[in-house]
């Protein structure tokens, strides 16, 4: 495929675009060169009606960057490259994965630069996704607040994976995606800027979220807690966000460094399967 046929069509303000494209088909390396510029854009692509096999989904993943294995959660059968986000119809009333606004696996060394998540089995209402565009918090910031952040790294650990804090669930996390929980290693912090710097588009970014960052360093952990809560507030206001509808055969691919995201849980009684491949990123700066 020629990039010349690439459509690009913003869905809000912020982030977020559908792009009109076949993904089955191989591209060229300028359409590959088109897509990485629109993400680095829109923070989040949408793509309707694909239909990809687990080799399609990891071609159209290394399109933006090698492959990547993250850690602590168990691969789908069908190809250790895929995992299967899964909640059964029969778990009600329970927690789904990535069901708080957050950046994935923030607290690695490297996190990860994005992923790519394709819809198999969706129900008839509810399941949607929302994601926040960090660029345009930090842009949007008030200059004092800027200044306060300036050149402060933040605390991030795998506490949910861990073995020092229980997850912050208030119920059973669903049990059709397996994790590894009680590893001391997830506990080990790691320190990040608050704000990054996006590696192609050199535009910067929020980099801390709910899940993962327990603290600023060389800050009173209340004045850090005050002080991120002021962050996430800001971060996801509604006019930073987008929300997608999920179909059968839908795609979204987005970066995990210039987004937060949110999976609804407002699906109880119906199956919902996607697979998600994730692709490599770098120590943020």
């Amino acid at each position: 495929m020629s990039s010349a046929a690439l459509s690009v069509d913003p869905v809000s303000g912020f982030i977020g675009a559908e792009v009109d494209m076949d993904l089955s088909r191989p591209f060229d390396e300028d359409t590959r060169e088109a897509l990485n510029d629109a993400l680095d854009e829109h923070h989040v692509l949408f793509f309707r009606d694909q239909n990809l096999d687990p080799t399609s989904l990891k071609r159209v993943t290394e399109a933006f960057a090698p492959l990547m294995r993250v850690p602590y959660i168990t691969p789908s059968p069908e190809d250790p490259d895929i995992i299967a986000v899964l909640k059964e119809a029969s778990e009600e009333k329970i927690a789904n994965f990535g069901g708080d606004w957050h950046s994935d696996f923030s607290f690695l060394d490297a996190p990860p630069g994005g992923s790519v998540l394709y819809a198999l089995e969706i129900p008839p209402h509810g399941g949607d996704t929302m994601w926040a565009s960090q660029a345009a918090a930090y842009e949007r910031l008030s200059d004092n607040l800027k200044k306060e952040i300036e050149g402060k790294r933040a605390i991030h650990i795998g506490a949910p994976y861990g073995a020092k804090s229980p997850p912050k669930f208030k119920d059973k996390l669903s049990a059709s995606i397996g994790m590894t929980r009680g590893d001391p290693e997830a506990d080990r912090q790691r320190l990040h800027p608050i704000v990054r710097t996006h590696p192609r588009s050199g535009r910067k970014g929020l980099f801390v979220n709910p899940i993962y960052t327990v603290g600023i360093e060389g800050m009173e952990p209340d004045d850090a807690k005050h002080l991120l809560s002021r962050l996430y507030r800001h971060a996801t206001r509604p006019d930073l966000t987008c929300r997608f509808r999920w179909a059968k055969g839908s795609v979204a691919i987005w970066d995990n460094r210039m987004t937060m995201h949110y999976a609804l849980n407002d699906y109880d009684g119906q199956r919902r399967l996607l697979w998600r491949t994730t692709f490599a990123g770098e120590r943020p700066v």
